[in-house]
């Protein structure tokens, strides 16, 4: 059995599972924030709203395929655990690192406003 194939494998379903949910959750509770930025202009905001979830979804799921390619060669089911865990957790790190910066620099906007 090849286990690399299917650590790629379980590793890319996990994050995209991950990655969408997130990104989704972002959406459809960001929309207040963008609003009050723009000025209350609702259609503005949703199209804001739109390519920021286009571009988050880019930037984590190319981030998370690029990341296979320095793997190393996973011999056994323990070894498949512990690489996928750990890539996942560099995942859910990252996104959570531009998360905060992504709140931070919208109350910035916001209160110099």
């Amino acid at each position: 059995m090849n286990y690399n194939i299917l650590s790629y494998l379980l590793y890319l379903i996990i994050n995209c599972l991950i990655i969408i949910k997130v990104g989704f959750m972002c959406y459809s509770n960001g929309l207040v924030f963008i609003t009050s930025i723009a000025n209350q202009n609702h259609e503005l905001s949703v199209k804001i709203n739109k390519i920021l979830l286009t571009g988050y979804y880019l930037l984590n799921i190319g981030y998370c395929t690029t990341t296979i390619l320095h793997w190393p060669p996973i011999h056994n089911l323990t070894n498949l655990a512990e690489v996928v865990s750990l890539k996942t957790a560099y995942i859910l790190f990252i996104i959570g690192i531009m998360h905060y910066l992504n709140i931070t620099l919208i109350i910035k906007f916001i209160n110099n406003k």
